[in-house]
């Protein structure tokens, strides 16, 4: 036992305790006292700091994902270039902001160092082209096309060059396989802009900034399953910019693949027979005007005609996609929006809008057999039809006397359509119409999907025009004031006409119905609406919504999304009328028929043809040509601005895309192995293990040799003398009458 006394004992303890208590309170009072001093007396100056941190995010672009025509070619994907980019946050913490390290690059990548400071500034409402759009905290591209050799340098004096890289990275390629830009269906790729972002403000918004998005064609269409998902990594960083730590982690998802119902291979030889379609074309000579033909700007469409889907789509004047790769000029940009350069941008397949003209006399059939007349009935094909002081003429004043509707399709005859058109409006009161008024015409033509958009996948596509009766009393509202304003009774033509519209604008006269019976006038239609029309009488009467997306694929080559063709709706007549129809184009390329001259040889027996010619008068221009055909597989639609007649200058080059899809030759005789697509393509490209496609090679385009009577023209030729004395007509120019 211990000596010491228990008193004693307890004394110490209780020392022990106070010490400790004080201890333990001057602890608290310090750590208040140090609370204090950081939250009271210098609170607002840690707050600010505080808020000087945060978490930046650093965006690693997701691989964009391929687009391949329907055998697998690539007509957009990826390739890989030595990208130089730099650090703006590390190019900020030296003392002149990094100027001097830009200047030994811009030496280095042979640029001006202007150039390259541009690059890395930040955009902002007062900064101009060139800047940068993105986070600040990601690297920014200064050139895309460095060499190896420059990359070497950069990394061999990496300290010579702090913050700068050079890496090997996947940059957006426009294949152009056989030569084939198909650069209006794919459109192209810019960045994402501040106002986009900003629209998305009320939810979370679909782009970072580092992203590319598709600005036209099927990139915009299809832009978010080809976009794919960026990875993102965030970084706690503080007021200074430095990392203080990784936040969070997101991978990057690749992009899928989309594959089309397009053939390059079609495609090459559409866009190259359209361009010497137009060159060729140009060194005729309008009679009318005397001029050369100015063949400005046109289109073709490739459909299949079963189904809608669409196999080649051309446009010219043209572009080369990849200009916009990497940021577009300034220069460039100015070309392609010209009017000097005829907007390259617009497709005019679906975006290019003309009168139809005679191409158009298969609606006006249609409206007739709706309204009671029979389609093998006789109707008088006179020179010409008069109404009042006015005569609307055929081709050169040529008649037939009395013909079928279908033979009227096959000479062309305008005076057939003058007298059915000018009869339903009679029959629906005229200037002043019925209430229970049909307006078969009109009715018809919009039940063919004209007026309307076809609903293509492909952004922007117009809707053309029907000038039916509403159309006359909304327009008239529209322009009804400055008519008045302008109009002047007995003054100039231009003030009478002003005049007259003022006062009877938004009336349907006569001669409105004369000219729209032939597809003159005010209408309006595109290569992709009287494809899809065709289309649909040679499939039968159904109406396709034309797609040129067939299936989207993910990058591991799983998940497979077919896009099937849609129905939009029939054709307003009766398998009969179809059929008939069908008789009366077969006889266009037969022995009379207006575009026989271009079908010489055809092997009618084994592939049947059939066609239709138009030659549309459009104010204050030459004449633009129209050439619409079809097989049982195919449907073709060529239109050529300021070109002439419809045979004569688009004639040739669509039977050159037909020899090609079959393999003919001159004679009619055919080749399968140089058929590059004598059937429409059923299947899809064959999927590797590791997701990737087949990519089968393509040939550049090796165009057959043509006869003289193939050679292209803008003039028809004139037909010998029919039985009976009549001579053949050989086209379908508008009336003489009033245009608008």
């Amino acid at each position: 036992m211990s000596n010491i006394p228990e008193t004693g004992r307890t004394q110490r303890v209780q020392i022990r305790l106070i010490v400790i208590q004080v201890l333990v309170f001057s602890l608290l009072l310090t750590l208040g006292g140090r609370l204090w001093y950081l939250q009271i007396r210098n609170g607002d100056e840690y707050t600010a700091e505080a808020a000087g941190n945060g978490v930046q995010q650093v965006v690693q672009p997701a691989v964009r994902g391929s687009i391949l025509d329907a055998r697998g070619v690539p007509l957009a994907d990826n390739e890989t270039r030595l990208v130089v980019s730099a650090s703006r946050t590390e190019l900020l913490k030296m003392k002149d902001d990094g100027v001097g390290v830009l200047t030994r690059l811009a030496d280095v990548l042979g640029m001006k160092a202007k150039d390259v400071q541009d690059k890395v500034r930040l955009c902002d409402a007062k900064t101009p082209q060139p800047c940068w759009n993105g986070s600040p905290y990601q690297p920014i591209p200064v050139t895309d096309e460095a060499t190896t050799q420059q990359a070497l340098q950069i990394r061999e004096r990496a300290e010579d060059f702090p913050g700068i890289t050079a890496e090997p990275t996947a940059v957006r390629r426009y294949a152009a396989p056989a030569k084939a830009k198909t650069a209006q269906v794919l459109g192209y790729l810019s960045p994402v802009t501040d106002e986009e972002i900003k629209q998305a403000q009320d939810g979370p918004s679909p782009y970072l900034r580092s992203d590319q998005v598709g600005r036209s064609g099927i990139e915009r269409t299809y832009d978010k399953e080809l976009r794919g998902k960026a990875g993102v990594t965030r970084y706690e960083v503080d007021n200074l910019g430095r990392v203080m730590g990784e936040a969070e982690n997101d991978p990057a998802v690749a992009g899928s693949t989309l594959v089309t119902s397009l053939d390059a291979r079609v495609q090459a030889v559409a866009e190259y027979e359209l361009a010497q379609a137009m060159k060729t074309v140009r060194q005729e000579t309008d009679k009318i005007t005397g001029r050369k033909y100015e063949a400005d700007s046109g289109a073709v469409v490739v459909m299949e005609s079963k189904t809608g889907r669409v196999v080649s789509m051309a446009s010219q004047p043209d572009y080369d996609p990849n200009d916009w790769v990497g940021g577009i000029s300034g220069k460039q940009y100015a070309k392609l929006t010209s009017k000097k350069s005829n907007y390259p941008l617009l497709n005019r397949g679906i975006q290019g809008q003309a009168p139809a003209g005679s191409i158009f006399k298969v609606v006006s059939a249609s409206a007739a057999v709706r309204g009671g007349h029979a389609f093998n009935d006789l109707y008088e094909c006179s020179s010409s039809y008069s109404l009042g002081n006015q005569t609307f003429a055929n081709f050169e004043s040529q008649g037939h006397g009395p013909i079928t509707l279908g033979d009227a399709l096959k000479y062309s005859c305008n005076t057939v359509f003058y007298r059915l058109g000018h009869d339903e409006w009679v029959k629906d009161g005229g200037i002043k119409p019925k209430k229970d008024a049909k307006n078969w015409f009109y009715r018809t033509a919009r039940d063919f999907g004209l007026g309307s958009e076809t609903g293509i996948d492909l952004p922007n596509e117009v809707k053309g025009r029907i000038p039916d009766r509403q159309w006359k009393q909304d327009f008239w509202k529209a322009n009804k004031d400055a008519w008045c304003k302008e109009g002047k009774k007995g003054g100039t033509y231009v003030q009478q006409i002003a005049y007259e519209s003022c006062l009877e604008g938004n009336q349907l006269k006569a001669y409105d119905s004369i000219n729209y019976a032939i597809g003159q006038g005010d209408v309006l239609v595109t290569p992709i609406q009287m494809a899809t029309a065709y289309a649909a009488i040679s499939n039968g009467g159904t109406l396709h919504e034309p797609t040129v997306g067939k299936a989207v694929i993910s990058p591991d080559g799983k998940s497979v999304r077919e896009i099937t063709p849609k129905a939009a709706g029939k054709l307003p007549v009766s398998a009969r009328t179809i059929k008939d129809l069908d008789k009366g184009l077969r006889s266009v390329v037969e022995p009379g028929g207006t575009a026989a001259w271009r079908f010489g040889g055809w092997p009618q027996d084994k592939i049947p043809m059939r066609a239709k010619t138009g030659t549309a008068q459009v104010y204050g221009k030459q004449t633009t040509a129209w050439f619409a055909t079809y097989t049982d597989d195919f449907t073709i639609v060529m239109t050529i601005s300021q070109g002439g007649t419809g045979s004569g200058a688009a004639g040739p080059a669509v039977r050159k895309i037909y020899d090609a899809l079959y393999g003919l030759d001159a004679e009619g005789n055919q080749d399968k192995k140089r058929a590059l697509l004598p059937k429409p393509q059923k299947a899809l490209p064959k999927i590797q293990s590791d997701g990737t496609i087949y990519a089968p090679k393509v040939k550049p385009y090796d165009p057959v040799p043509i006869t003289p009577e193939q050679q292209p023209g803008g003039q028809e030729p004139q037909l010998p003398l029919q039985p009976g004395g009549q001579p053949g007509l050989t086209g379908s120019p508008a009336s003489t009458g009033r245009q608008p």
